[in-house]
């Protein structure tokens, strides 16, 4: 297999905490960075989330997975000097404080750039750089409120509005962030300028999601394609407009039309729909089912629990999606692996998240030539902290 990371060549400081920058560091990790997750003395809240093994949290692991870890207290003024340097030497810097964080600890973007010209810089916010809403605390649940998504699925299951599953405004805006950053670096490739990069997670969740063209355009929206329905060995999902899914269900698989040609189109909806739901659990087994499912062409899905998903998938297995890594107390845990596959190079985790300041002396000692001795004072004077 190929040994050659593509982003091998280039050294990332991660700021970021909890989610968003995080996610995109682990990607820049897994695909050959070097990345150095720059932690405070308090710790990334996300440390305290999840199954714990060796002092690591399963969250944490996900999302730090392969990083470095340097623990510098930036309210010093030499926790912050040391921040610059490392800046100095970095391809990238990752961040998601609230706007206006980092001037006030000396490390705006003027300052950056102005020391390190080729550098890159992400930030993420909830609402933007600058703006009417910049200073407000934002998480994921406020974004998918905000823009309309937790509002869009209380109506299409006609029920009360509840936070969504997952961090999709977070992880949407760690992916825009994540595609931002690699075309700076190519277009560094020809000006030999870094660039600060401004991702809102407003902006990501709305320019990801394939429905806001109805809400911009005052358009009707289409809320039923792709429902679930019960059936013979359990509640099944089919992907597609009803009227697509009826002409297969009629044509291919002899399901008889239920009314007749001057029935009313409330009256044939209606009673189409009762044809089908006759038909999903008509069948002896599971088996069954989704071989006529197939026949049809048409796209179903079992509805399950992520666990038995995670359990069973036979294409997971095949992929080798899951796989073991060093949990630091003896033995391994399971993560996920990242979803990129080159024919021609290498991704993947290279090792488990790191223990609090694990590699302060390295780091120090490779990108800045620090000496022992240098270490140990600025751990004496707790500008270093560790585990």
């Amino acid at each position: 297999m190929p040994q050659d990371y593509p982003l091998s060549d280039l050294k990332v400081l991660d700021l970021s905490r909890v989610l968003a920058g995080p996610f995109a560091g682990r990607m820049l990790s897994d695909l050959g960075a070097q990345v150095v997750k720059v932690e405070p003395p308090d710790q990334d809240v996300t440390r305290h989330w999840g199954h714990t093994v060796g002092s690591i949290s399963g969250y944490y692991q996900q999302q730090n997975a392969g990083k470095r870890n340097v623990s510098i207290d930036l309210r010093q003024p030499q926790g912050t000097q040391l921040l610059l340097d490392l800046a100095c030497k970095a391809d990238i810097l990752l961040e998601n404080f609230r706007p206006g964080v980092m001037a006030r600890l000396g490390l705006d973007w003027d300052t950056l750039h102005r020391l390190n010209p080729r550098l890159i810089m992400l930030s993420i916010s909830g609402f933007g750089q600058h703006g009417p809403e910049s200073q407000r605390a934002a998480y994921a649940p406020i974004v998918h409120a905000e823009t309309g998504a937790i509002q869009r699925q209380a109506e299409k299951a006609d029920s009360y509005p509840v936070e969504m599953c997952m961090s999709f405004a977070d992880t949407n805006a760690g992916l825009h962030g994540l595609v931002g950053l690699l075309a700076a670096v190519h277009q560094r490739h020809r000006t030999g300028e870094g660039q600060h990069i401004d991702i809102a997670m407003v902006d990501a969740m709305l320019a990801t999601d394939d429905q806001t063209h109805y809400y911009l355009e005052g358009a009707p929206v289409n809320n039923g394609a792709s429902e679930v329905w019960a059936a013979t060995g359990g509640p099944v999902i089919m992907a597609g407009d009803f009227r697509h899914i009826w002409r297969l269900l009629n044509t291919v698989l002899g399901v008889q039309e239920p009314t007749p040609a001057d029935a009313t189109l409330a009256a044939k909806i209606a009673a189409r729909r009762a044809a089908t739901e006759a038909f999903l659990v008509s069948f002896r087994h599971r088996q069954a089912l989704t071989a006529a499912l197939d026949k049809a062409n048409i796209a179903w899905g079992n509805v399950t629990s992520t666990s038995t998903y995670l359990q069973d998938s036979t294409t997971l297995a095949h992929r080798r999606s899951v796989i073991a890594v060093d949990d630091r107390h003896g033995g391994t845990r399971p993560l996920f692996q990242s979803p990129y596959r080159f024919s021609g190079a290498s991704s993947g985790v290279r090792g488990g998240a790191p223990f609090q300041g694990e590699h302060n002396q390295a780091v120090l000692t490779e990108w800045l030539d620090y000496s022992a001795s240098q270490i140990s004072r600025l751990q004496a004077q707790q500008v270093l902290v560790s585990e």
